[in-house]
């Protein structure tokens, strides 16, 4: 019970502290997008390339969370935008308490905030962080099982981004099984098969992308 009762607690604090970012966010009129996966799913890679589709015509910031190393953060702000790298030091997720901190370092003068989550298919899905979409990424090396192995990510999604559809035919992945699984497990996910590697198939999920920061700024 003991247990219980400290989780509820942790995860009411973060919830508060996670609303406080949202209300920030509507504010500026911010479109916060948490991005989450596995390890190596490609979450940099598509952030990547989401930035320079959409550079030209929106200001953009990131926030890259990882448990050391300054390589996600370093690669997005080559690109030319304000990129803050948390190092969890060994914690499997981001909180919203360490986005609040690394919003310190942010100009809110922005149109796009992409938080890179850790790197987990588990913890990211408990933790709300304020932002206004979650999109989550399995790519095809990983396997066909994934959807209803971690059913809690896969049911926070707003968006289930496939990824390396280039090599599914070489892994087996059974797409229509994945997809399947996906509307089984919450049916208002959208789902997008692309390559990000390949900058293949990212048209449809950058139209919703502006949809959404167009949204925001209309509200």
């Amino acid at each position: 019970m003991k247990r219980i009762v400290v989780e509820k607690k942790i995860l009411e604090k973060n919830d508060d502290i996670a609303n406080s970012i949202r209300s920030l966010l509507n504010k500026n009129r911010v479109f916060g997008l948490n991005v989450m996966s596995s390890p190596g799913a490609g979450k940099t890679t598509l952030i990547e390339r989401m930035v320079e589709a959409l550079k030209p015509k929106y200001k953009i910031a990131a926030i890259d969370g990882d448990l050391d190393t300054q390589r996600d953060a370093q690669r997005i702000a080559a690109l030319g935008i304000e990129a803050v790298q948390i190092n969890t030091s060994g914690t499997c997720h981001l909180d919203s308490s360490m986005v609040q901190k690394a919003l310190n370092d942010i100009s809110l003068d922005l149109d796009l905030l992409i938080i890179e989550n850790v790197g987990n298919l588990v913890c990211p899905a408990s933790f709300y962080l304020g932002t206004h979409k979650n999109a989550v990424l399995i790519s095809t090396p990983e396997g066909d099982d994934k959807v209803k192995k971690y059913p809690t990510m896969f049911n926070v999604a707003d968006v289930v981004l496939i990824n390396k559809m280039d090599i599914a035919q070489f892994v087996n992945f059974d797409v229509e099984k994945v997809e399947q699984e996906i509307k089984e497990l919450n049916p208002n996910a959208m789902i997008f098969k692309i390559s990000a590697l390949k900058n293949d198939g990212l048209d449809e999920f950058l139209n919703w992308v502006e949809d959404n920061i167009q949204s925001i700024k209309n509200q």
